[in-house]
């Protein structure tokens, strides 16, 4: 798959890293949709909402992926009644589309970009996502902080975040 298909405006750093990570640094640790079940800070509410979709297969496919995750605090955060209303079979679709709003293909970590920089990458949902990294390195997705990255798991890789991003 080509990189400038899945990730047009990107700099050149990201191709840099996608192209030459090594795979075997993360042979042996578990898939997205496991790690998820598993992270301290707790991810539990993404975890359930995967199932509800189907998408915890395809996310413990080979990938690579990047998940941006939101914690269960952030998922807190949405209306009352939003979740349980997502997680219901007859919306299946809208959770999907949020869901996927949240997934990248490819390994992208947090080196990635220097201090300053910002980037547009295009989600599994087809629609863009923008990323950037203030002077003091912090980076935010959307306007949602990245409060725990590069998470690596066999086929890819996680950053907790704390706010559910909206397509």
């Amino acid at each position: 798959m080509s990189i400038q298909r899945w990730i047009p405006a990107v700099a050149a750093a990201f191709t840099t890293l996608l192209v030459s990570a090594p795979v075997a640094q993360t042979q042996g640790l578990n898939t997205i949709p496991v790690e998820l079940e598993t992270l301290p800070g707790g991810y539990s509410t993404l975890a359930a909402a995967l199932r509800a979709a189907g998408l915890n297969t395809a996310l413990a496919g080979p990938g690579p992926f990047t998940v941006f995750a939101p914690s269960d605090v952030a998922f807190r955060q949405l209306p009352a009644g939003t979740v349980d209303s997502l997680l219901q079979p007859a919306n299946r679709e809208q959770l999907t589309r949020i869901l996927t709003y949240h997934v990248v293909p490819g390994r992208i970590t947090s080196f990635d970009l220097q201090p300053g920089q910002s980037a547009t990458l295009t989600t599994l949902a087809g629609l863009p996502l923008q990323v950037q990294v203030a002077a003091n390195g912090s980076i935010t997705v959307n306007g949602a902080n990245v409060n725990v990255g590069d998470i690596p798991v066999s086929n890819g890789v996680i950053h907790g975040i704390d706010g559910v991003l909206l397509p």
